[in-house]
């Protein structure tokens, strides 16, 4: 029997950890990104076993045409996700194939996405599967748990010694900050909802 063909739409953290699940299964692999130097970085670290794209509309096509399985793994910071796979692409994709989108939290990546439950996790499209279970970490509450605090506590630790002057030290944190005094200080928030944008370092 041929290897399953898994496509992944992104080459971030979702999409670098789908990869390796997806190639330890035995599957061929393709990822689409729009970071050259990310693509790059992916090919040395598997070693060729994944097929590098560049995330245009004419490889997004090509791509979903022989994918049993196609991976959103698109996020925009603080913003809706782009809609790489729209409506009128779906026929291209094969009977009974899978689109399971992570991206369902921020609008998903493919157009005919929606958030689903676990009660009731897929429905069909053109005979294609959709999976769009929001906040898929809520599956493994303690380990996603453990996941997340270990990230989040020196950044908690920062916060709770120094207040607002920690985001003025810390880039990292600053780039965290949505919202102060009644201004969006987030480009990808402003953007998503129309509204005006303030420089953090202003609003601070």
């Amino acid at each position: 029997m041929a290897p399953a063909s898994v496509v992944i739409l992104g080459g971030g953290t979702v999409g670098t950890n789908a990869a390796k699940i997806a190639l330890g299964m035995g599957a061929q692999v393709t990822i689409l990104d729009v970071n050259h130097k990310r693509l790059q970085y992916l090919d040395d670290v598997f070693g060729g076993r994944v097929v590098p794209l560049t995330a245009t509309e004419a490889n997004i096509k090509k791509s979903i045409q022989h994918a049993d399985l196609l991976i959103g793994a698109v996020l925009v910071p603080g913003a809706k996700a782009p809609k790489l796979v729209t409506r009128d692409m779906l026929p291209l994709m094969k009977e009974g194939s899978v689109i399971v989108d992570v991206a369902v939290d921020q609008g998903g990546c493919v157009e005919t996405i929606r958030p689903t439950t676990h009660a009731e996790p897929t429905y069909l499209v053109d005979g294609v599967v959709h999976y769009g279970v929001a906040n898929m970490p809520g599956a493994v509450p303690r380990t996603s748990t453990f996941a997340l605090t270990n990230q989040t506590l020196p950044y908690v630790l920062k916060l709770a010694e120094k207040g607002l002057a920690a985001l003025l030290e810390d880039g990292a944190l600053l780039k965290g900050l949505n919202t102060h005094r009644g201004l969006l200080t987030h480009p990808g928030v402003a953007e998503a909802f129309g509204l005006p944008y303030t420089e953090p370092q202003q609003a601070l």
